[in-house]
């Protein structure tokens, strides 16, 4: 009995890239709900309020092609964010993406052209959640390096600081961010600790298929190494179940970027065609089966079919990949860098290599959804499943809980057992591997000639190293 409207990527994702909507939109169209298509900024959203209070929604508020202004636009108030553990938020200085990533929905949903918040906006941000206690931010941008304003916005950060405010910033850039002059000091001076980067592979046959040409493995290296020369955490999102991945080229694959690249943490997604994006509007409009079920697009997990492998092959490839990084030999060898290379992030590295590894083991979601205790309430399930009975469910949750909570715990200290170990070592400045050398020029062909490399993208990075 009340008016429903619901928006966000998937609704906004299928009316900018579909011809008709998809069953689930239809089913919800037939139950009287509305769709918000694009951003609600420049007061868009009073529209759909006030038709709500009269009991008049309309179908469809269609903004997709019409992109906001977002200077001076409001942000997340102080509130919710007070119920935050450990005082973390996020805000965004800038939207839209110049890139063509075939998996990517923010180009179909927020624009190919980029709009930008002011300096004065990120300042009163800073201020407003200083009030609560808040000083640990996730800069949602897709990519802060493609922000026009990252000078001033940088400044204006590093201003605040010396002026007391304690900042902590996890940034997300591409990986061709090191070549814009200033651009990585700039971020370190400004509160930077944690990288966000989008590998998704370091395979160029893989990228190719996909449209991230602004991925260059041959300078995959020389990046890593221009950011490591400062106190942070890289953690690289990397895509399983590209069209030529077979399970035993994953494996050697991860096997490879272990050795060579000075990665912190790995974030391990499924190729997802996410509704929104170019691969979902070709699967859909060529029948191909996807999963029904819109609680499964988390990228961590299946919903497709894979060209090559198996479904059972491909889940197998994700689980495998995933435990080969997270091995406690390699965890070690990431402690090793860190201390060699003069590091501070101590603590995050820790919280950080925890997080990434037993979310998936544990609770079979990422680390990004995730929590040290995940809550589960009895009463809420999804349609057409039956609520448990309390007797059966509270004695379960209980012991599912304890479980976890203790192989998590154990998790913990062991990692804060090799942390220790590996800062009492009187040599562990002297330490040094393939990934941190610096001594010698890097072999810029280590990733073409132990990685598969078609013609076509040989030759476009031949006519690029030549450039």
């Amino acid at each position: 009995g009340l008016p429903v409207c619901i928006g966000g990527f998937h609704v906004s994702g299928c009316l900018s890239m579909l011809k008709d909507l998809p069953p689930d939109l239809k089913q919800a169209q037939d139950m009287g709900i509305s769709f918000f298509a694009g951003e609600a900024e420049d007061c868009r959203f009073d529209e759909v309020i006030a038709d709500g209070y009269a009991g008049k929604l309309k179908p469809v508020y269609d903004h997709v092609k019409n992109t906001p202004n977002i200077a001076g636009a409001p942000i997340l108030p102080g509130e919710p964010i007070k119920k935050t553990v450990n005082g973390y938020t996020s805000f965004d200085l800038g939207r839209g993406c110049p890139f063509e990533c075939s998996f990517c929905t923010i180009i179909n949903v927020q624009g190919r052209k980029s709009r930008f918040r002011t300096a004065d906006d990120l300042e009163a941000i800073i201020r407003e959640n200083a009030t609560i206690g808040a000083n640990r931010f996730f800069l949602t941008d897709d990519n802060f390096a493609r922000n026009k304003n990252w000078r001033d916005f940088t400044d204006r950060l590093t201003k605040l600081r010396t002026e007391g405010f304690s900042l902590s910033l996890t940034i997300q850039v591409d990986t061709l961010a090191h070549r814009i002059d200033g651009f990585i000091d700039a971020c370190i001076d400004a509160g930077v600790g944690h990288i966000f980067i989008g590998l998704e592979s370091i395979n160029a046959d893989s990228l190719e298929s996909v449209n991230k040409r602004q991925n260059r493995i041959e300078e995959y290296r020389e990046m890593f190494l221009a950011w490591k020369r400062h106190p942070v955490f890289i953690t690289c999102g990397y895509i399983i179940g590209f069209p030529t991945d077979t399970k035993q080229s994953v494996a050697a694959d991860i096997a490879i970027l272990k050795r060579h690249l000075p990665i912190d943490g790995l974030y391990l997604n499924y190729l997802t065609p996410l509704p929104g994006s170019a691969d979902h509007k070709a699967l859909y409009e060529a029948g191909v089966w996807m999963d029904p079920d819109m609680n499964r697009y988390d990228l961590n997990h299946r919903v497709s079919h894979h060209a090559v492998m198996s479904d059972t092959e491909w889940e197998e490839a994700y689980r495998e990949a995933h435990a080969a990084f997270y091995t406690w030999e390699h965890m070690e060898t990431i402690f090793k860098r860190m201390a060699a290379l003069g590091s501070n992030k101590k603590f995050m590295t820790v919280k950080n290599l925890f997080a990434f590894r037993e979310a998936p083991r544990l609770e079979g979601i990422s680390a990004l959804e995730a929590g040290v205790v995940r809550i589960r309430r009895r009463t809420q399930r999804r349609p057409g499943l039956p609520v448990e009975n309390p007797l059966i469910f509270y004695p379960k949750f209980a012991a599912v809980s304890a479980v976890r909570l203790f192989k998590g715990f154990l998790t913990y200290m062991r990692l804060h057992r090799i942390l220790k170990r590996t800062l009492k070592n009187p040599g562990r400045f002297e330490y040094t591997d393939e990934a941190i050398a610096t001594d010698t020029r890097p072999d810029d062909d280590v990733l073409l000639t132990e990685t598969r490399v078609t013609d076509r993208a040989r030759k476009r990075m031949d006519k690029t190293k030549a450039a």
